[in-house]
């Protein structure tokens, strides 16, 4: 039931015609897709997470993304991959169920209809977890959705 509530697409963020990444979340994480150069050995592909910042390039040239992410994230627990020519990058959050409106802070945000459906999906998410002998997979919210993070008392954690 649970893999119904998971993202159904990635979101790109495309800057002068050309995608720069593509990411998703859950409650938990965001997951960043960074596609390689073909050319490049991958032993030469670098990424460094911090807190509030990811760096991700090719040794010995000025990196291909350093920015500052929406929010912060927990290093012990982030970590990269690569896997079939891709980049994967999981960010796993410092606030589980905060429902970002993208990686990388001022740079492609959601819409506002696309950050709602994000929030919904986050919070139907929730309810799974929580209550995981339901199926909220074919669950509506109609008007605002209130914040996952905070609604009803908030997340429980262990």
């Amino acid at each position: 039931m649970a893999e119904r509530l998971a993202p159904e697409k990635r979101h790109a963020f495309v800057h002068n015609g050309q995608k720069v990444f593509e990411w998703d979340q859950s409650l938990e994480e965001v997951n960043m897709y960074i596609e390689l150069p073909k050319n490049v050995p991958t032993k030469l592909i670098q990424c460094v997470i911090q807190a509030g910042h990811v760096e991700v390039g090719i040794r010995g040239h000025p990196p291909y993304l350093n920015h500052d992410l929406m929010h912060p994230v927990k290093t012990d627990s982030s970590f990269w991959t690569i896997e079939d020519g891709e980049l994967h990058i999981t960010l796993q959050k410092r606030e589980k169920g905060k429902t970002w409106a993208s990686p990388i802070k001022g740079q492609g945000s959601l819409d506002p209809y696309a950050a709602d459906q994000e929030q919904k999906r986050l919070m139907l998410q929730r309810f799974q977890e929580e209550n995981p002998g339901f199926d909220f997979s074919q669950a509506q919210f109609s008007g605002t959705c209130p914040d996952p993070r905070t609604f009803m008392g908030g997340i429980h954690t262990d």
